[in-house]
């Protein structure tokens, strides 16, 4: 019997419903495959990321992200109020906005207030609870959400596609594409939590972890940018070589002590940026490759007991999220990548998450 890989990566793309909202509407699944067993399911409820097969270095399909086998269990009391983001693309600004304060094209604006004093993930209703249209395409999905002017109280009209696509053995990719009539500001990024162990009951602190990131992003209480760009050097953040999460976590820098842990942003060599996860227990290697300046990793701090899916409760630390992005507060710090776009323009990003095996 031949023990050859096969030569091709064709990828089956599937649509099955994954349940209603409460207005009746059908919301869809959609399951990429391939011949090596990769298999990557997304739904068009908050064009979100709800599981990642990959072979583990035992041949074991593995599932490697936290979220749900049901849509019922996503718009359920008990996760809405762990206020979670499992798997979903955040917009139409991911991570914190000062008091909810921007100011656009000359003119003040002010957004929900939605985390403490300050403005998180899009608003009350952003990008992550909306149905998006969804059309599959070569290697993958496609989805696309028509975000109108005033939304959330952001300016303009603002077209978005959020593609999924499976590319090589075992490599997702999502691909970002932003259109707008006025000028606005957009930051966007998915937050799926990974445990490469496959067992959701444990978390990820024995996880290695390394960044090609020489920087990093202090913050204030709430979780403010100062404005400061610094090296990691001598801090928790230091990941340009391999460390156990756990190092960064249990540190007692005054950045993991306002964070409940870690929940930095850390800012790509230019040259050659990327990010690894490792977990020892299953083989299984992640590698990230983006066109965003900066990764923000938050290691589920918050985590209490309360929710729980896939047959498991998701203990504190249960999941890495390893979110690509512009820096937080970005449209109030000028010296930062800029975050706006005008009409005109096209935004396009990209994010890769490759998986392979160690022996």
């Amino acid at each position: 019997m031949s023990t050859e890989k096969p030569n091709h990566t064709k990828i089956l793309v599937e649509q099955s419903v994954f349940g209603k909202t409460l207005n009746g509407t059908d919301v869809h699944l959609f399951t990429l495959s391939n011949d090596y067993g990769t298999k990557v399911c997304v739904t068009n409820y908050g064009a979100t990321l709800t599981h990642l097969f990959v072979p583990d270095r035992e041949g074991e399909i593995t599932d490697v992200v936290l979220g749900f086998d049901t849509f019922e269990e996503y718009i359920s009391e008990s996760y809405l109020k762990a206020n979670a983001f499992m798997g979903c693309t955040v917009g139409r600004v991911c991570n914190r906005i000062n008091r909810g304060k921007i100011e656009v094209d000359g003119k003040d604006y002010q957004l929900a207030i939605t985390n403490g004093e300050h403005h998180l993930h899009g608003g009350k209703i952003g990008f992550d609870k909306k149905i998006w249209e969804a059309e599959i395409v070569e290697r993958g999905v496609k989805f696309t959400y028509l975000s109108p002017d005033g939304e959330e109280n952001y300016p303009g009209n603002l077209k978005v596609c959020v593609t999924f696509s499976l590319e090589g053995e075992s490599e997702l990719k999502i691909s970002y594409t932003a259109e707008t009539d006025k000028i606005t500001v957009i930051n966007l990024t998915n937050h799926s939590y990974f445990n490469l162990s496959g067992d959701f009951s444990q978390t990820i602190l024995d996880h290695d972890i390394q960044a090609n990131a020489p920087f990093y992003i202090p913050v204030v209480e709430g979780s403010i940018p100062t404005g400061e760009i610094l090296s990691v050097k001598g801090t928790p953040f230091d990941l340009l070589q391999s460390k156990k999460v756990k190092e960064a976590v249990f540190s007692d820098h005054e950045q993991t002590v306002i964070a409940n842990g870690l929940d930095q942003t850390i800012v790509f060599d230019k040259n050659n940026p990327g990010a690894a996860l490792y977990s020892s227990e299953s083989g299984i290697e992640m590698e990230v490759q983006s066109s965003e300046p900066g990764i923000q990793l938050y290691t589920a701090n918050y985590f209490d007991g309360s929710v729980s899916g896939k047959g498991k409760t998701y203990p504190k630390h249960g999941g890495i999220a390893m979110e690509t992005q512009h820096f937080p507060d970005s449209p109030n710090q000028p010296h930062f990548p800029s975050v706006t776009l005008h009409p005109g323009e096209q935004l396009n990003s990209y994010t890769s998450f490759k998986f392979s095996v160690k022996k």
